[in-house]
């Protein structure tokens, strides 16, 4: 996060643009696409030639959807929705991204409306853009990036079914980028065509586990990044035979993987969390920041670990921030604060307890909420732990504030529900159907073994 803001989505692309870059790139298909409750990318594709009415109208789809947990289209009833009604979704122009893998394909990510065009009370990217304008009322602008993991898979040998990863390396060994150079290629190709502008990708500690990290923007649109990003990964991982999984865990005895939520505050053009004169160089809005987001972090990971997966990750000596503490470099955290070594703009803080199970505009929403919680009342989040959590005496750890996070989707479901300031973001609508999808997945997923619960998520995020 080292680059000056990217302002790329304040003002709206014309429909004209839409169909001057689609006829260019000889797009026939168009995705009109949203990211669910579950954390499912889905979509229907629209003729190039009838989409002039889509983008004025939308497309329309059952209010259900946000009633369906992952493993299944049958709404839950506790979410007060039913296959009665109907919302549209209505494509942003400045979503509009070729699809490379897929020829003549485009997509464009879309918000949802009510027959009177208003935003409807349960989409999560309404819900992202009403965090921002919070922000905004408090003279800051929110910048973020989604730094996920996943792994890359191949078919097992021999025809027996199931699959294996395509290394059997450790972090960052050339082995691995040697192995996968192909498809790493492809893939930074692909995605910098898709607008991404990819900054790294390695070998992650899992066998064929890899991250990827883009640039930052504007807190809507590096969420809508994050779903191309992973539409960009599937379809690159596709055309080499391959397939990948963001899953939070999924192979027992392997490493997690994590969607780390790098965000930084911004005013007049500067960032508003750096203080050269502070150890840390963190100013004391980035201090109250970080504190009322530790302050809200249990009931947090029912949205940036949001699945029974999540929780064969988070936990302590995983890298994974399964305590509430900051620290500089600190990767067993929940906040690592990240050196500014290239200067003021790269001063941010890492959510590293995120994983791919996340909605993204739902996650960073719930992060901007508790945020400028901690920004209004001032909250401190005491001295930094420059150690691994874990390893500390619990009595040092309860004298300090430092406390585990939730164990299971179901405390962190609990958490969630008693705390109104991640609440008053969502809505009381769109927190009634969340709540009812994750405790649907739960209620579903609770008495498995974790090895059936990996396999239920592999392909699932």
């Amino acid at each position: 996060m080292a680059m000056p803001p990217d302002r790329t989505h304040t003002q709206r692309a014309s429909p004209n643009a839409v169909y001057d870059r689609a006829r260019a790139a000889g797009v026939r298909l168009v995705r009109v696409a949203y990211c669910d409750n579950a954390n499912l990318i889905r979509a229907k594709a629209a003729p190039l030639d009838s989409l002039d009415g889509i983008l004025k109208y939308g497309v329309g789809f059952t209010v259900a959807q946000q009633a369906l947990p992952m493993l299944a289209d049958t709404p839950l009833p506790a979410s007060g929705l039913s296959p009665i009604g109907e919302v549209w979704l209505v494509p942003d122009p400045d979503t509009f991204t070729v699809l490379p893998y897929n020829q003549g394909a485009a997509m464009m990510l879309g918000d949802f409306q009510t027959e009177t065009g208003d935003p409807w009370a349960h989409d999560p990217r309404a819900c992202l853009r009403r965090a921002v304008e919070a922000a905004a009322a408090e003279g800051v602008e929110i910048q973020a990036a989604f730094e996920p993991e996943f792994y890359l898979l191949r078919p097992a040998a021999g025809g027996a079914g199931g699959y294996e990863p395509v290394d059997r390396t450790n972090f960052a060994m050339t082995i691995a980028h040697d192995a996968a150079h192909e498809v790493l290629r492809d893939l930074v190709d692909t995605l910098n065509t898709m607008g991404l502008d990819v900054a790294l990708v390695y070998p992650e500690s899992g066998p064929g586990q890899f991250e990827v990290s883009i640039r930052h923007a504007q807190a809507l649109a590096a969420a809508d990044r994050h779903l191309v990003l992973r539409e960009g990964v599937r379809g690159v991982a596709g055309r080499h035979g391959l397939s990948a999984s963001f899953a939070p865990s999924p192979f027992a005895g392997s490493a997690g993987s994590g969607c780390h939520l790098h965000t930084s505050l911004w005013r007049d053009g500067q960032n508003a969390m750096y203080d050269e004169h502070d150890r840390l160089r963190l100013s004391p809005l980035a201090y109250s920041w970080i504190a009322g987001v530790l302050a809200h972090l249990p009931a947090l990971c029912a949205l940036v670990a949001p699945s029974v997966n999540s929780y064969a990750r988070l936990r302590p000596y995983s890298w994974a921030g399964a305590f509430t503490c900051y620290g500089p470099e600190n990767r067993e955290a929940a906040i690592r604060v990240i050196t500014p070594r290239r200067g003021p703009a790269s001063c941010n803080v890492e959510l590293k307890t995120c994983d791919g199970s996340a909605n993204p505009y739902l996650a960073l929403a719930g992060v901007i909420a508790a945020g400028l919680d901690g920004v209004r009342r001032k909250l401190a989040p005491g001295d930094p732990v420059e150690t691994d959590p874990g390893a500390l005496p619990e009595a040092e750890r309860r004298q300090r504030g430092i406390v585990p996070l939730p164990a299971t989707l179901a405390e962190a479901v609990e958490a969630l529900e008693g705390d109104s300031t991640v609440q008053e973001i969502l809505g009381a609508p769109l927190t009634r159907s969340y709540l009812a999808v994750r405790r649907g997945e739960w209620d579903a997923l609770r008495d498995l073994d974790p090895a059936d619960v990996a396999r239920r998520h592999l392909f699932i995020y």
